[in-house]
Parts: C-alpha cells; structure tokens; sequence
C-alpha cells in the first residue's frame, strides 16, 4: 500500500505542478495576443489587414509563451528540489522516493523539450534553459540535440558543440536499476551526430566524438584525442588501427 500511495501523489504532484507551469506560460502569451486583437490596426475597415496582423501575431506569442515556460519550469524543479541525484543506483521495483523525485524531474524536463525544444534546439535559447534547469554549461556551447536529460548532471566547457541528435544523460537503466553520473565534456569537445555518450563520462578539452560512436560508461578521453567506433576508440595518428578508449 505504501508503495501505491507513494505512486499516487507523485503522479498528482506532477499533474497539479505542470498544470500550473503550463497555465501561468500561456498567460503571457495569451494576454499579447488579446492586445493584437485589440490593436487599432486590426480595427481596420480593410478586410485583408485584421486576420494578417493576428496570423503574424502567433509567432511572438508562441515566443512569448516559449521564454515563460522555460522560466516557470525551470523555477518549479528549482524550489521543489526535483534533480538526479549524482552517483545513485535505485531498484524500478521498489518505486521508492528518490527514484519518483527524479521521475518527476525528467517529466518536467520532457514537457519543455516537446513544446519549446522542438523548435529551439540549436538555438541560444535552448541552451539557456539547459543552464536554468542546472547544467553547468561554459561561453559558445552549440546543442543540437533534444535527447539532452538530467541537466544538473552535465557539465560543458566553453566551445562546447553536440550535434544532432546525441544521446547524452546522467542516467541509464540496467538490470532492474536506474544509475546516475555526471558527464563532463572539457571546453572545445565536439560529439558528432547520433552519437551516444554514457553516465561518468569524461571527455578532455580539445575531445573529438566521431558520428555514430558510442561512448561507454564511466570512460576517460584524452585531451585532443579523436574517438570513433562502437564502442569508441582512439585513433592513433602514427597507427594505423585504433586503440581501446581509456576507462577510469
């Protein structure tokens, strides 16, 4: 019974804290765009003006609505406390609280992801709400990518660029449990498309991932070093074959 109470009030939780994320961001937005309505402009006697100033009126709505989610989002996981805990290892079955306090984190995480990254990833503004929701992310970082998770687990330096589609997170699931780890990339790493980057990562200034690759968990890149591969290894410059990555 326990367990199904505690179920209970995290799915609640969630439901009530996302309603009003959700309710408070479109507000904003709702408010500019009954100002368009009521705008001089669009009391014109010309047919064609009102319905064009109101269609052109969505996009900095949406933008509108787009900036306060992100804030209200962010915000709400700050206060409530809602992050991945560093180094864990929580069993799916018992369905204890770290592991529904973390449930609850990523699924505010997915909401912002669905209705703002979809169209904003690349973009500064995505980045923006990576460092608001607790990544700890240096000066001209690029992301491409929305299966980006656990935010307060990731830590890029400066010149930082991940293409698209990257898996990057601080957690997996094996075994019946969900692990955590942070993943830091040093400043000027690039991971290339469709790559995958396991929890306890660390990645050198200067670290290059090549597309497709997968990087193990809990790996050590050299500074500088070219990786490639599944699993990724180190291309030597004065070999012709690949040597193993290295493993802390």
């Amino acid at each position: 019974m326990a367990r199904i109470g505690r179920v209970v009030w995290t799915i609640l939780s969630i439901f009530i804290v996302q309603s009003l994320v959700f309710g408070f961001a479109v507000l904003p937005a709702f408010l500019f765009w009954s100002f368009i309505q009521h705008w001089p402009l669009t009391r014109s006697q010309e047919s064609v003006i009102e319905p064009a100033i109101i269609a052109m009126s969505l996009v900095p709505a949406y933008l509108v609505f787009a900036v306060a989610l992100i804030l209200l989002s962010a915000w709400s996981t700050r206060i409530l406390g809602w992050r991945t805990a560093d180094a864990a290892a929580w069993r799916l079955a018992d369905l204890e609280w770290p592991l529904l306090k973390w449930s609850r984190y990523m699924m505010s995480t997915h909401m912002v992801r669905v209705l703002v990254g979809t169209v904003f990833r690349s973009s500064p503004l995505w980045t923006w709400y990576l460092r608001l929701n607790g990544a700890r992310i240096g000066k001209g970082v690029y992301i491409n990518s929305l299966s980006i998770s656990d935010h307060n687990m990731l830590e890029f330096g400066d010149g930082v660029v991940i293409g698209e589609n990257v898996h990057l997170s601080g957690h997996t699931v094996e075994g019946g449990f969900v692990k955590t780890g942070r993943v830091r990339l040093g400043r000027g790493v690039t991971v290339g498309l469709g790559s995958m980057v396991g929890i306890g990562v660390d990645a050198g200034a200067g670290c290059q991932i090549g597309a497709l690759s997968v990087v193990p968990k809990h790996s050590v890149l050299a500074p500088g070093g070219v990786y490639v591969g599944v699993p990724a290894r180190r291309l030597e410059r004065d070999a012709p074959g690949p040597s193993a990555v290295e493993v802390g």
